[in-house]
């Protein structure tokens, strides 16, 4: 079983060409779970898989370069038969009444009425673990803005996704002491919401700083300094391969969903 991680985009709010950060992870080359919806990583998103929209998502925060893709995604699901209800969303449970205050307070999501947007959504609040076709996946606070209103995301053994934070040591010491590949925002200069690459060099050890690939940079000069450090960046449209997940996996025969 071959995974990898397809970078639909890795570039902050301002940096348009870089896409909204937004990847797949992918399961012998099918998408299998996407992390974030942002609009211009949705795009991408379309590009690489011929047009077809995402199945499952998770979300890690409700900022909008993270989540204004929905509307498209809404229309992608409620006018079809086959998708209708069908999309998953996981999204952590302290998120939920920020997604919904950010994406689906709008009156009439269809101008005819008669419609919530969460009708067209499998939406399922998670916990600190949550399975997705048979596999357990891990989830964890960290620190954007205001406490239990952004996560990462890991997948035992392959890959931690930071999602938008500043350094989070002590949780990467628990949720990637499995040699994981750490997606993890970083700029040339921090602020008081997201990592700065000085940030990283100060609070990280240099063995955990190899297993790095910063994304939510500013452009594509920013992320050739950051590259000048040594440090490896994530470039849009980049498939990665990982490493076989170690997470727990539901035994063979069970319904996977």
């Amino acid at each position: 079983m071959a995974w990898t991680l397809r970078l639909q985009g890795v570039g902050n709010a301002f940096a348009v060409e870089l896409g909204s950060a937004m990847a797949t992870l992918e399961r012998d080359g099918i998408p299998w779970l996407t992390i974030d919806c942002g609009g211009e990583g949705l795009s991408h998103y379309l590009e690489q898989y011929d047009g077809a929209y995402p199945s499952a998502l998770f979300l890690t925060h409700a900022h909008l370069d993270h989540v204004s893709g929905f509307e498209r995604l809404f229309v992608s699901a409620w006018f079809s038969e086959a998708r209708r209800g069908r999309v998953k969303l996981y999204v952590p449970a302290p998120l939920l009444p920020l997604l919904h205050q950010r994406i689906g307070e709008y009156p009439n999501v269809l101008a005819e009425g008669g419609v919530n947007l969460w009708d067209a959504f499998q939406v399922i609040p998670v916990g600190e673990a949550f399975w997705h076709q048979g596999v357990r996946l891990e989830v964890f606070p960290v620190r954007h803005h205001w406490p239990q209103s952004a996560f990462g995301l890991r997948l035992k053994g392959s890959l931690v996704w930071t999602g938008d934070t500043r350094p989070i040591p002590e949780m990467l010491a628990r949720y990637a002491d499995d040699n994981e590949l750490v997606a993890h925002d970083c700029a040339l200069h921090g602020n008081p919401s997201h990592s700065g690459v000085d940030d990283l060099e100060r609070e990280y050890p240099p063995a955990l700083l190899q297993r790095c690939l910063l994304y939510h940079y500013a452009s594509t000069a920013e992320g050739e300094q950051l590259a000048a450090r040594g440090h490896r960046v994530a470039h849009p449209g980049e498939v990665i391969i990982l490493a076989e997940p170690t997470a727990l996996q539901a035994h063979a025969g069970q319904n996977l969903g």
